[in-house]
Order: C-alpha cells, then sequence, then structure tokens
C-alpha cells in the first residue's frame, strides 16, 4: 500500500509532510489505519527499495567531536563552541544502496554512526528545554569520511560530501516513539565485526542543547537534517587501521529506529 493510492493529495515526500505541519501527520495516520482497518493490500518492505530517508531537506548540519572518544582517538582539539559544517545535499544515499569514490582521491574513507535529528517546526532562540519541542523525528546516519582529505584541509564539508556519503534511513521514526535521544545504543557493524558500540548518552552535548545553540544565532527551518556526531571507534585510530574498500558492506544501527547498510564500490 502506497499513500497516494488511499489519500487524496497525498504529500509528495517527507518534506512537504513536515511543511504541511503536525495536523498532517495526524491526517497520514488516520488515513493508513482506516486503510489496514478495510483490509488494504500491504507490500513486505523487503520487496521495496528504499531511498534517503530525508530528499529535501533544508539543509544538513553536523555536528564535529561530539563524543568525547572520538574527538581524542583523532587527536581532535575540545573546543568550548561546537564544531559545526553543512553536508552537501548530493551526499544523501539511501538504505542499501552502493557508494562509490574514485581510489586515487580518497584511500582512506571511514565511517561515523550518527543520530540524525529531523526539525519539524522552525527553531529561533530556544532554551534547551524547549528545543525537542521543534524536533518531527529520527533517522540513522553514516557520516562517511574521507580521512585523508578531512586532515588536509582546514573544512571537513568536502572530504564527508563525497557523492553517497550520507546514507540516511531506513526509516524516519517520529519523536513521540522515541522518549529520550539521549537513551539510544549505537553500534557499526563492517563486514561483520562491530567496530562502534556506545550509547547517545555519552554525547559531550545533548540533542537539546545542538538545536537551541543552532538557533541563538540562525532560525533553523522545518525540514533540517542535524548529524549529531559519532562515538569512538573509527577505523583511522585503529591500529591496524581499518578502512572501508571495494567490496565492503558497513551497518549502522540505532535502538529504536533501525539498521542502515550500505555497500561500497572502488572504482
Amino acid at each position: 500500500m502506497f499513500l497516494d493510492e488511499v489519500m487524496p493529495a497525498a504529500p509528495r515526500d517527507l518534506q512537504e509532510l513536515i511543511e504541511r505541519g503536525p495536523e498532517a501527520l495526524a491526517d497520514v495516520r488516520a488515513v493508513v489505519d482506516a486503510a489496514l482497518a478495510s483490509g488494504a493490500p500491504t507490500v513486505p518492505l523487503s520487496d521495496l527499495r528504499h531511498e534517503s530517508a530525508v530528499l529535501r531537506p533544508s539543509q544538513v548540519l553536523a555536528i564535529g567531536a561530539n563524543y568525547a572518544a572520538h574527538a581524542s582517538e583523532l587527536k581532535l582539539r575540545s573546543e568550548s563552541a561546537m564544531t559545526i559544517f553543512s553536508l552537501w545535499p548530493n551526499s544523501l544515499a539511501a538504505h542499501g544502496a552502493t557508494t562509490t569514490w574514485a581510489g586515487d582521491v580518497a584511500t582512506q574513507v571511514d565511517y561515523e554512526a550518527e543520530l540524525g535529528v529531523i526539525i519539524g517546526t522552525p527553531a529561533r532562540d530556544v532554551s534547551p528545554q524547549d528545543a525537542l519541542d521543534h524536533v518531527w523525528g529520527y533517522t540513522v546516519v553514516n557520516d562517511i569520511t574521507a580521512r585523508d582529505i578531512q586532515f588536509s584541509e582546514a573544512q571537513w564539508s568536502r572530504c564527508k560530501s563525497f557523492d553517497g556519503f550520507t546514507p540516511t534511513g531506513p526509516v524516519v521514526v517520529t519523536a513521540d516513539e522515541i522518549p529520550d535521544p539521549q537513551d539510544l545504543w549505537l553500534t557499526t557493524n563492517l563486514d561483520g565485526h562491530i567496530l562502534q558500540d556506545a550509547s547517545t548518552n555519552e554525547m559531550v552535548r545533548s540533542v537539546a542543547e545542538i538545536i537551541s545553540y543552532l538557533s541563538k544565532t540562525a532560525t533553523i527551518p522545518a525540514g533540517t537534517l542535524i548529524s549529531t556526531g559519532s562515538p569512538g571507534g573509527a577505523g583511522y585510530s585503529r591500529n591496524p587501521q581499518v578502512f572501508l574498500h571495494d567490496g565492503s558492506t558497513v551497518t549502522v544501527s540505532i535502538e529504536g529506529i533501525g539498521s542502515l547498510t550500505t555497500h561500497c564500490r572502488v572504482i
């Protein structure tokens, strides 16, 4: 069952659903519940091909060094203010997709499990206490990073914004289904080996603090995706180092949301 089969003027994607406001989500839920109750046919998720969980985000913001273990292992400075950078929209990729990069451009391509936060209503100068009221939902992000480029440049956007370097999904879970974003477990499985295994309660700055901080200087538009940082266990810091290679399969999982799988191809 697809939404446009049972709902007239259905939103064409997540961004439009968010922009229609909170009542739109209630309408969708009511239509879906009625369709299922009436016996509308469904299709197993395993038979479908995913897209990126977000397709037209207002912007994609990322927070660097937001877990002490990750900052320490990469020998990153612990600043008094947040490290913030943008991810380019061409980097968005789907669950189950293949991310491809040129081996002569980047040789140290790393994984990063991150909680993705999707803003539902514009946030401007909000307090940490009110910040989570602006969250529409949560997703899984793999913030793939070319470390050799990251440590050769003064900014972090390009090294993380190759085509396909920001897989998201497989789904977006609405905020009401995640009572506490600081109580979720993250893991990264690379070719059958668990390499990251941590809780979001290890964040240096919480989701609420991130939103509040970002909103002090500029309005965060509805639909914005915020990638909130990665825990320790990066491949760059391991001895010997572990990087994504041609044929790698990496799965990032977050409790209560799901598992995001990416296949790798080096050309």
